[in-house]
């Protein structure tokens, strides 16, 4: 299976990988500014945006990101994984670090680190809504907690839409089979810049920091200001960031 992308524009190659709580659609501002000089990869993991997900699927969404890159003719790839999206990323460049030119990962989650108290009950609340059948509530639980304070209303209606999609795609498909493969940051030779938030969970900046001591070539840039989502957050500011 294909994922749903899109290519565009001329230059180096940029992957952006979405947010769990997103879509393609959340690089859409950046991508009409990295355009201009940078080929720009933009896709929707399965059970997100325009990319379906079958009852029962038995994939890997690593598995999904390197196939892409052969399928475009991606070398030397950029790759920017927002959250899920980055923790996807690191997945892909453990099992072909050679792909990879340099890596931002933005507010990304990694292996071997605990969640802390403030995330687990958000992420209890949020089962207990679905369980109850109310997806409304649940995409709203989400809205409020995962993007920053200085986020417009258009970004949160825009997180709003990308959130209720993933959840009716994922649980019309029930329980799948994602095979995610070993992150091993001493593998991955590229640079890597680590981005977090002041007003995001710690889980996020607890990751950056293991992250931090055990990459080859790490670099870590935190931004008081922003929450999960800087990129929807002060989106010029991002732009900075990860071109």
């Amino acid at each position: 299976m294909t994922i749903s992308h899109a290519v565009v524009g001329d230059g180096p190659d940029v992957l952006l990988v979405h947010a769990g709580v997103a879509d393609a659609r959340m690089w859409a501002g950046l991508v009409d500014e990295l355009k201009g000089d940078h080929r720009v990869i933009t896709v929707d993991l399965r059970g997100y945006g325009e990319t379906p997900l079958e009852v029962g699927a038995d994939y890997s969404d690593a598995g999904d990101l390197l196939a892409l890159l052969d399928e475009v003719g991606a070398t030397a790839v950029t790759a920017v994984g927002a959250s899920y999206g980055g923790y996807v990323v690191q997945q892909a460049a453990s099992r072909a670090p050679e792909r990879f030119a340099r890596l931002v990962l933005v507010c990304a989650p990694t292996d071997n680190v605990e969640p802390d108290e403030d995330l687990r009950a958000l992420w209890t609340a949020e089962n207990e809504l679905i369980e109850a059948d109310d997806i409304a509530g649940a995409t709203d639980l989400n809205v409020r907690n995962w993007i920053g304070p200085d986020a417009d209303d258009d970004a949160r209606e825009l997180l709003r839409a990308m959130q209720q999609r993933a959840f009716e795609v994922q649980i019309a498909a029930g329980d799948v089979n994602n095979e995610e493969y070993a992150i091993e940051p001493e593998k991955i030779t590229a640079p890597v810049r680590l981005i977090t938030g002041g007003n995001d969970y710690r889980f996020f900046a607890d990751s950056a920091d293991y992250l931090a001591e055990r990459l080859p070539n790490p670099e870590r840039v935190h931004l008081p200001w922003a929450g999960h989502l800087p990129t929807l957050e002060r989106p010029a500011e991002a732009l900075k960031l990860i071109s």
